[in-house]
C-alpha cells in the first residue's frame, strides 16, 4: 500500500498528513501504523536502506545488549513467530537483515526516501502544519511531523588536535564502512573504552599486528555468555510470548523479560550474595544488575555489586597494572549503560594489546603516523574513534526546527532538553518524538519503548481525526512539572553520580541534565495511559475551524 500525498504536487511542494524523519525501527513501525489508519505518509531517510542504528553501526563485533527475541518487533504475530535469530545476542548484519525483511514484508520502502535529509522543518501558526525541507531541495508540508531520528545515531567526532593531518586511515564506530576494514597486519589504535569500542577490541586485537586501547575512564561490563539459539529454546520463547510481552511492558523497569528480584543485597550474608553474583555472572548480560532491587538506589548495596565485577577483573588480566586500570572506580555500577561483552578483559592479556590510559590528560596530539599521549608517541597505521554518540538530543539538534514565533528547538533547549513525557515540547506544535528525553528511551528495551511511543502517537492523532482538531501542543506548565518530575526520580537514584551521555556530559559544553525517564517502562506507560484517557490531560488541542483553544489541562 503506498500513501498518496493528500494535495497534488502544486509546483515544488508536496503535502502529506504525517512526515516522519528516519527509517529505523521507529520510522518503519511508525510508517506501518499510520498507513493502517489511512494516513497519508512519508518517511525520509539519509541513509541508503532502513535500519538506523544498525545500518551506521557496522564496527567489528557490533551486537544489541538486549536478547535477540526480546529485541524484535512484537506487533505482528506472524513475525515474531516466523523470523529465526540465529543467536543469543544478534550480530549487526543479522539485525540489519531483520530490518530489511520487517519493510519488505509490510511493503514499506515506497514510502520510504532514502539517502535525503530532513534540512529544517518550520511550523505555519496560520495554516498549523509544517514545511519541511530535504536536501534534494524539495519542500513539503504536513500536519504533523514525527522525529524519529535516535538516541545513538549522531556520531560524536572529537576534537583532538591534529586528528586531520593523521596519514592513515581513521574509522569511527557510529559510521564504519559498509565494505568492512580487514586491519591484518595493522598497528592500530581504538580511542574510548565505551560499549562500541568494548565490543569491537576483541575482533580487532585478533587482527592488528599491535593494538593501543586508549583509555580515558575505565568501564564496567558484564560477559554476554553469547551463544547460538538452539530450535527448541526460539520455540520455548515463541509459546511464551504473549506473557513475555505483557511482562515486559507492563512489569518491567527496563522492558526485559527478567526475573525480579525481591531483596536487597545487604539483606544476604557475603557468602549468599557471591553465590547470587557469581549465578548473574555466569548466566550473562544486562540482568546482573537484577541480581538485587536496590543496586541502583543504594550505594552500599551497589559497592557490594561493583567490587564482585572489580574482582573478577582482577581474575581475568593477569597485569596487575593493567587490571588495576580496567576497574572502574569513579561511578557507581549501572549508572552508566553497563557493556556486555565478549572477551574484552581477556583481550588484555594478549602481547599484541596495549592499554594506554590517558585519564586526566587526554590525547595530546595526533600525529601523521602516531599517536601522542602522555609525552609518548605511539605509532599506529589506523586510528579507530569508538567515541561515543551526542545522544538523545544530537540528531534532533542537527535539524533546524523552528516552532512559534519562529523559536528554534535548540534555543528551546539550550540549558537542556523539556518535554512533556518525551513526546512534545511546549511551543512545537503538531511535533512528535520517539523516546525522546523524558522518556524510558535509552533506559530500556528499545523496541517496547518504540512501540509504546508509536502506538500513543498514533491512537492520539487518530484521536484528533475524528474530533476534527487541527493541532495538539504541550502545555507549559504540562511540561515544567513533568521536566521537574523527571528529574526528581533520577536525584532518588545513583544515575547522576555518574558523568555518563545519559547527562549529556561526554559532548563538552552541553548541558548537565539527566535525560532519559527512569521510572520505569511500566510506570510510564501506565502514565501516558492515563493522559490519554483524561482527554490529552496537559495537552492543548485547537480545531480546525474554531479560534479557541481547547485546552486539555
Amino acid at each position: 500500500m503506498s500513501a498518496a500525498p493528500s494535495v497534488a504536487e502544486s509546483g515544488r511542494e508536496l503535502t502529506f498528513d504525517v512526515v516522519v524523519v528516519g527509517a529505523g525501527f521507529a520510522g518503519m513501525y511508525m510508517l506501518h501504523r499510520l498507513r493502517g489508519l489511512g494516513f497519508s505518509v512519508r518517511v525520509y531517510e539519509q541513509g541508503s536502506d532502513v535500519g538506523g542504528t544498525w545500518y551506521w553501526n557496522r564496527y567489528p563485533g557490533a551486537r544489541c545488549d538486549v536478547e535477540s527475541m526480546q529485541y524484535s518487533y512484537s506487533f505482528s504475530e506472524e513475525l515474531q513467530q516466523e523470523w529465526n535469530w540465529s543467536e543469543r545476542y544478534a550480530p549487526q548484519p543479522e539485525i540489519l537483515k531483520y530490518a530489511r525483511h520487517v519493510a519488505d514484508r509490510f511493503g514499506l520502502r515506497s514510502d520510504i526516501v532514502f539517502n535525503t535529509r530532513v534540512e529544517c522543518a518550520a511550523f505555519d501558526e496560520d495554516r498549523k502544519s509544517w514545511g519541511v525541507m530535504t536536501s534534494d531541495g524539495k519542500l513539503v508540508r504536513a500536519q504533523f511531523v514525527v522525529l524519529a531520528t535516535g538516541c545513538l545515531s549522531n556520531a560524536r567526532m572529537p576534537d583532538i588536535k591534529g586528528l586531520a593531518g593523521f596519514a592513515g586511515r581513521v574509522f569511527h564506530t557510529g559510521h564504519w564502512p559498509h565494505e568492512g576494514v580487514d586491519f591484518t597486519g595493522q598497528r592500530v589504535g581504538v580511542i574510548g573504552t565505551g560499549s562500541s569500542a568494548i565490543q569491537s577490541v576483541p575482533v580487532i586485537a585478533r587482527q592488528a599486528s599491535h593494538l593501543f586501547v586508549f583509555q580515558r575512564t575505565p568501564n564496567f561490563s558484564i560477559p554476554a555468555r553469547n551463544a547460538p539459539l538452539t530450535a527448541e529454546e526460539r520455540e520455548a520463547f515463541r509459546k511464551n510470548y504473549a506473557e513475555i510481552r505483557r511482562f515486559a511492558r507492563e512489569d518491567a523497569r527496563n522492558g526485559i523479560y527478567a526475573e525480579l528480584p525481591e531483596r536487597g543485597a545487604l539483606e544476604d550474608g557475603e557468602n549468599a550474595r557471591r553465590a547470587r553474583y557469581e549465578q548473574r555472572w555466569a548466566s550473562g548480560g544486562l540482568t546482573f544488575m537484577l541480581a538485587y532491587n536496590n543496586l541502583i538506589l543504594d550505594k552500599a548495596a551497589n559497592d557490594t555489586a561493583a567490587d564482585f565485577v572489580r574482582e573478577k577483573i582482577a581474575e581475568i588480566v593477569s597485569d596487575p597494572m593493567t587490571a588495576r586500570r580496567l576497574q572502574p572506580d569513579n561511578h557507581p555500577i549501572g549508572t552508566k549503560r553497563i557493556c556486555v561483552d565478549t572477551d574484552y578483559y581477556a583481550t588484555f592479556n594478549r602481547p599484541n594489546v596495549t592499554l594506554v590510559d590517558i585519564h586526566g590528560r587526554g590525547i595530546d596530539e595526533i600525529l601523521p603516523h602516531a599517536v601522542r599521549a602522555g609525552s609518548e608517541n605511539y605509532e599506529i597505521d589506523a586510528l579507530v574513534l569508538a567515541t561515543g554518540f551526542d545522544a538523545m538530543t544530537g540528531s534532533v539538534a542537527k535539524i533546524d526546527i523552528r516552532g512559534r514565533g519562529g523559536k528554534t528547538l535548540n534555543q528551546k533547549w539550550a540549558e537542556g532538553p523539556k518535554t512533556y513525557l518525551g513526546l512534545m515540547s511546549e511551543g512545537f506544535p503538531n511535533l512528535f518524538l520517539i523516546t525522546g528525553p523524558g522518556s524510558p528511551s535509552v533506559l530500556s528495551n528499545m523496541i517496547v519503548s518504540i512501540e509504546q511511543h508509536v502506538d500513543w502517537i498514533a491512537d492520539c492523532l487518530s484521536f484528533m481525526r475524528r474530533s476534527a482538531l487541527a493541532s495538539i501542543e504541550a502545555s507549559p506548565d504540562a511540561e515544567e512539572r513533568w521536566v521537574a518530575h523527571v528529574n526528581e526520580v533520577a536525584e532518588m537514584t545513583l544515575y547522576p553520580q555518574a558523568n555518563s551521555w545519559y547527562m549529556g556530559a561526554n559532548i563538552p559544553g552541553k548541558p548537565r541534565i539527566f535525560m532519559p525517564y527512569i521510572g520505569g517502562v511500566g510506570v510510564y506507560r501506565r502514565i501516558c495511559n492515563d493522559v490519554a484517557a483524561k482527554g490529552y490531560e496537559g495537552f492543548t488541542m485547537r480545531a480546525r475551524q474554531a479560534a479557541q483553544a481547547v485546552a486539555m489541562s
